[in-house]
């Protein structure tokens, strides 16, 4: 990186403008770890006030909740609730959805208010407000679609802003049959993204692969870590004849600025 990233617990006093919540995926994955750079690498070439919580940012919780384990999730919560009390911070972003719901929707139950923002939110309200800009270029060929998460659109309603970025990028977008509110899981959801597979005829990946080629399309756009990997699994596995480019918004952006 071109510049030291801030760590929460080297400045306990410092009043930061964005908690940058990494997340599992977009630490420990090789692939979702490419979204983490791509989003960095745009924070500092705009100079957000950012820092991470480094080695005390723990699980969310969410991956046990969904699979069951409610003694779990309470007890990642509230140690990640404690640690959050210790620092000054405005908001909350991360760029991963399931964490995003997590802290939106089920962390105020036991204590845990935040204002949070998916990525994707952030980036649109910093393309609105003119700190975020994007070089004039023909870059964006092939014909692109969007794989809309569920716990980003479902779940809590983010449609229009992947979306609008992808305008602001130029990217005409062919929108697949399933999508927004009657979108398709990439089968990572409930948990299943650490489980082995349950009987059934096929894959969730494979299934919403399916839809993505028979939309014809070159270039994949995700929004979350957890799709990125199932859809592109899906896709190799479903039709390895044609290399499929999935990338989040994130990464497009940074290619961009």
């Amino acid at each position: 990186m071109s510049q030291q990233i801030k760590v929460f617990s080297n400045m306990p006093s410092e009043n930061i403008e964005v908690l940058f919540w990494v997340g599992c995926a977009g630490s420990f994955d090789q692939r979702a770890q490419k979204i983490t750079l791509a989003f960095t690498k745009i924070l500092q070439a705009i100079n957000i006030n950012f820092a991470i919580l480094g080695k005390e940012e723990l699980c969310t919780g969410d991956p046990a909740r969904r699979a069951g384990n409610e003694f779990l999730f309470q007890m990642q919560a509230y140690q990640t609730i404690n640690i959050l009390k210790q620092y000054q911070f405005e908001r909350i972003v991360t760029t991963c959805p399931h964490c995003f719901n997590v802290f939106k929707n089920e962390y105020p139950a036991i204590g845990g208010n935040y204002t949070v923002l998916h990525h994707t939110e952030f980036l649109q309200e910093l393309f609105l407000n003119g700190k975020l800009k994007i070089k004039s270029d023909s870059s964006s060929q092939g014909t692109y679609t969007y794989h809309d998460s569920c716990y980003l659109g479902r779940i809590n309603g983010v449609y229009e802003a992947p979306r609008a970025l992808l305008e602001q990028l130029q990217i005409e977008l062919k929108e697949l049959k399933r999508c927004k509110s009657k979108g398709l899981c990439c089968g990572a959801g409930g948990a299943q993204m650490f489980k082995e597979d349950e009987p059934g005829l096929k894959r969730i990946n494979a299934e919403r692969a399916q839809d993505i080629i028979d939309a014809e399309v070159d270039h994949v756009v995700t929004a979350c870590p957890f799709c990125a990997t199932m859809i592109q699994d899906g896709l190799v596995a479903t039709n390895p004849n044609k290399n499929y480019d999935v990338l989040d918004i994130a990464e497009i952006i940074a290619q961009k600025i």
